[in-house]
């Protein structure tokens, strides 16, 4: 499948009741009450980011998703360094576990009592010098996931004390690792990198994030969720850079097949490692996050309310409105009014309401392979 044209794309994204446009959920609306979790740790990039690329440097306050129209579903109205309208998924969890929105890392300002949140829209799971020997260039920043689960143990170095009081004091909490491994591919994509070149290196992606449980496990986690790629081929960027005039190139939801195969390759590459790693670690439970599976169910749930399926609510134009020279937060692009009826924000990342239906949908699969009881 060939790139029209090379796109050079940023895939950066974007008190708890500070940011509801609505009251939060009541304390009877916590699904995930029942796995008792204490706190959240999130490692990824931009589907998690809650603020954490902002405040790495100081052009941060400069990119688009530190400004409006991000967050312009929040009750704020005001962007937080999340790539969306509104709330990410990650926050939809965290409410579901009766536990307030997990904290940038790099917020010197917040409480990590309840977790915090390490992920930086951007990153990569695999490093910058990495990326450089197969070619690829991460234009965003180099917060790779190694460099996230350095800011981890140094996190825990302080929070913790020694290893046997992390292993007490970690032993409630819910360690998310990802979604990572995206940006690897999406960087390569989008530098006209043949199809085989990416194919090459995705077993290297999942090595990397293999060995962020591992260390995750070291640092004395006991829940962990790893979650999977989304379809990418359903996403406005995707359809708008790989453009074909060839029906048979798509399924049934306009989405290319191609691009969605390769997201399947890599998240049956990834089960594998998954369940690697639960025989070598029966002390620990690891479960798959099914992204892709939560998406597909979205898709079922839009058509059914009517919403906008492909186009973004946010762009420059466009059959999908996704533009690489007016891309949302920038002159020329606008926003909306009603982003809780569209599947996408940006072209790139989901709205609020989307990553909502997807959490509704992966709520049950988690109680199931976190043996959550009453």
């Amino acid at each position: 499948m060939a790139v029209k044209g090379t796109i050079v794309v940023f895939f950066v994204i974007a008190s708890a009741a500070l940011l509801f446009v609505s009251p939060p959920p009541s304390a009877d609306a916590h699904p995930l009450a029942f796995c008792h979790f204490d706190q959240i740790y999130q490692l990824g990039d931009s589907i998690s980011d809650a603020g954490n690329l902002i405040r790495e440097s100081p052009l941060g306050a400069f990119l688009p998703f530190a400004r409006a129209p991000y967050g312009q579903t929040l009750l704020t109205h005001e962007a937080t360094g999340r790539c969306s309208d509104g709330l990410l998924m990650i926050d939809y969890i965290a409410l579901a576990s009766g536990l307030p929105l997990v904290n940038p890392i790099k917020d010197a300002k917040a409480s990590f009592m309840h977790g915090a949140n390490f992920a930086v829209a951007g990153a990569t799971a695999l490093s910058s010098a990495t990326l450089d020997r197969h070619k690829v260039r991460n234009p965003v920043t180099n917060s790779s996931l190694d460099v996230q689960l350095e800011w981890m143990k140094d996190h825990f170095h302080e929070f913790c004390g020694s290893q046997r009081h992390c292993e007490m004091k970690l032993r409630n909490a819910l360690f998310m690792v990802g979604e990572i491994g995206g940006n690897d591919y999406n960087y390569a994509f989008f530098s006209n990198k043949r199809k085989v070149e990416i194919l090459d290196f995705v077993p290297q992606v999942v090595a990397s994030i293999k060995k962020a449980v591992e260390g995750v496990i070291r640092f004395g986690a006991r829940r962990i969720v790893v979650p999977g790629n989304f379809p990418i081929g359903c996403l406005p960027v995707y359809l708008t850079g790989f453009n074909t005039d060839n029906p048979d190139d798509y399924d049934e939801n306009h989405c290319l097949k191609g691009l969605n195969s390769f997201a399947t390759l890599h998240n049956s590459l990834l089960k594998k490692a998954i369940s690697e790693l639960q025989k070598e670690n029966p002390q620990v439970t690891i479960a798959y996050g099914d992204y892709y599976g939560a998406f597909q169910h979205l898709l079922q749930i839009a058509k059914s309310r009517g919403f906008e399926l492909q186009r973004a609510c946010c762009g420059g134009g466009g059959e999908y409105n996704f533009n690489q020279t007016r891309m949302c937060g920038y002159a020329g692009a606008t926003a909306c009014p009603d982003p809780y009826r569209y599947v996408s924000w940006d072209g790139i990342h989901m709205t609020q309401e989307a990553y909502h239906i997807m959490v509704d949908w992966l709520l049950a699969d988690f109680l199931r392979k976190l043996h959550c009881h009453r």
